[in-house]
């Protein structure tokens, strides 16, 4: 499948990297308004720098759009309207209204649209989803030293967002509540927030974004009505507690799970490629997406709502 990439940044870096060996696809070439950054990436992984948007769109039947958020409803559009599968970086755009026109572009060309949520396909989180079992309580902490991309939006939009979608798909129910702060550091947008969601089925969840911390912080722990699991994205590790009913009384023992590590970007794009085929895939589709992005727009809603005295 011939396969292109908008937008070689940071993480379109990557992108251009592993689809120059994954298997099935043809990496066709890059393209990025910074017709210097193009070639070095397109020069560095051994593949073409195109001039122009059109001219790369012209030759793929799959893109990869990792380009400023603002961007992603516009580009996006055009892309599936050509008939090209999209993966789209998240969030998926900066509204839902953009959202909206994004998925039914898509759903009139009959193409996929997956959106790159990466942390949903890091292994600790998959294995934490097929282990069954809701949640009763959820902490999480997703902590980064300050850097100047994404600055387009807040870190809410940034960085919970992964979080807030992995919420989602642990527990579909509704969110009912949500109250959050939020305050600007080094930028003029939120760069650190907390916040804490109720969801209907009694789901309480606690999740804290920072892009000004000292040192970079990736944890998840869940609480269940019979155990205790603590997910640590950065090392793929899970390490948990259980209640052991065998014999007399109650004890807890060690319930660890062992995890093959793997490049959640790289699973990303598998699966990404698997659905383009047509194969069963686990990829975070574009409704699935819009839901995270309305749970994060809510969270932003609340940080306002916090009164100036605080």
């Amino acid at each position: 499948m011939r396969a292109g990439v908008f937008g070689v940044g940071a993480l379109g870096r990557h992108h251009t990297r592993i689809l120059g060996d994954l298997p099935g696809v043809r990496r066709i070439g890059v393209y990025d308004p910074r017709a210097d950054t193009a070639a070095a990436v397109a020069a560095e992984f051994g593949t073409v720098a195109y001039p122009s948007f059109d001219e790369l769109a012209d030759g793929i039947e799959a893109a990869v759009l990792a380009v400023p958020t603002v961007r992603h409803a516009e580009l996006g559009i055009a892309l599936l309207e050509r008939g090209i599968h999209l993966l789209v970086e998240k969030p998926i755009t900066s509204t839902l209204e953009e959202a909206d026109r994004l998925l039914a572009a898509a759903e009139s060309a009959g193409r996929v649209l997956a959106v790159g949520h990466v942390e949903f396909h890091n292994p600790v989180v998959e294995a934490l989803i097929a282990s069954g079992g809701r949640p009763r309580f959820v902490e999480i902490e997703r902590l980064g030293v300050f850097s100047p991309r994404s600055l387009d939006v807040d870190v809410i939009l940034d960085l919970m967002i992964h979080d807030l979608q992995i919420l989602h798909a642990l527990d579909p129910s509704p969110v009912v509540e949500v109250r959050a702060t939020g305050v600007p550091v080094l930028s003029d947008r939120i760069d650190i927030a907390n916040a804490r969601l109720v969801l209907a089925s009694g789901l309480v969840a606690n999740l804290t974004a920072s892009r000004v911390s000292a040192e970079k912080t990736r944890k998840l722990r869940a609480f269940l009505a019979d155990r205790y699991v603590s997910l640590d994205f950065q090392a793929q590790e899970i390490k948990g507690f259980r209640l052991d009913r065998a014999g007399e009384g109650r004890r807890v023992v060690p319930d660890h799970r062992a995890v093959e590590r793997a490049e959640p970007l790289r699973r990303e794009l598998e699966s990404f490629f698997a659905a383009c085929r047509g194969e069963p895939a686990r990829v975070v589709s574009g409704a699935e997406a819009r839901r995270a992005l309305a749970t994060a727009l809510e969270v932003v809603a609340a940080t306002a709502a916090v009164p100036a005295s605080w």
